[in-house]
C-alpha cells in the first residue's frame, strides 16, 4: 500500500513540474527572471518602475490586439522579461504575465506613449545609458535600442543604431533574458 501511495505521489509531482514548464493554454512561455541580473544600473528606481510599466503596457496592447499570435506571445515573453528586470515588483507586468500564464488575453489599455513616441524615448535612453560606459548599462542600452527598432521598425535612426550594435557586437542574447536560472 505504501508503495503505491509513493508512486501516486511521485506521479503527481511529475505531472506538476511538467506542467510548469509547459506553455500556457494560449502558448505563452513565461520569462525566468533572476532576481539582481540589471542591479547597478544608471536609472532611478522610479524612472525604472515607470520604463517598466509602459513596457508592460505595450506588451499587453499588442497581445490584445493581434489576439495571441505564437509570434505576439514571444514578443510579450522579451517585453515583460526587460520590464521585471528592471522591476521585478512592477504591478503591470506582473499583471499581464500571471493573465497570460492563466491563458487569458489581456485587455488592450491606454498607455501614456504611441508606441512611435516610446520608441524614441527608449532610443533616447539607450543612448544615455551606453555613454555611462557600465556593464550593465551597455547591457541595458542594447537591449533598449533594439526594443525602439523592433517598436517602430519606420524609425529609421532606432533600425540603423540596432544594426550597428548587431554587427559590432552580435545580436541582443534574448535567452538570457527570458531564461536566467
Amino acid at each position: 500500500m505504501k508503495a503505491g501511495w509513493q508512486a501516486m505521489v511521485g506521479l503527481m509531482m511529475a505531472t506538476m513540474t511538467l506542467s510548469a514548464q509547459e506553455p500556457s493554454p494560449i502558448g505563452f512561455v513565461a520569462p525566468k527572471i533572476a532576481p539582481g541580473l540589471w542591479k547597478d544600473l544608471g536609472m532611478l528606481e522610479t524612472e525604472r518602475d515607470e520604463y517598466a510599466t509602459n513596457l508592460a503596457n505595450y506588451a499587453a496592447n499588442r497581445v490584445a490586439t493581434s489576439k495571441g499570435t505564437l509570434n505576439t506571445l514571444r514578443e510579450a515573453q522579451r517585453v515583460l522579461a526587460v520590464s521585471l528586470h528592471l522591476s521585478p515588483r512592477n504591478r503591470k507586468a506582473l499583471v499581464v504575465l500571471f493573465q497570460l500564464n492563466k491563458g487569458v488575453l489581456p485587455e488592450a489599455v491606454e498607455g501614456d506613449y504611441s508606441p512611435q513616441v516610446f520608441a524614441r524615448l527608449l532610443l533616447a535612453r539607450g543612448q544615455q545609458l551606453e555613454k555611462q560606459a557600465g556593464e550593465n548599462d551597455v547591457a541595458v542600452a542594447r537591449v533598449f535600442i533594439e526594443l525602439a527598432a523592433q517598436i517602430d521598425p519606420k524609425n529609421e535612426d532606432a533600425a540603423y543604431f540596432s544594426e550597428i550594435r548587431r554587427l559590432d557586437h552580435g545580436p541582443v542574447d534574448w535567452k538570457a533574458l527570458t531564461d536566467s536560472p
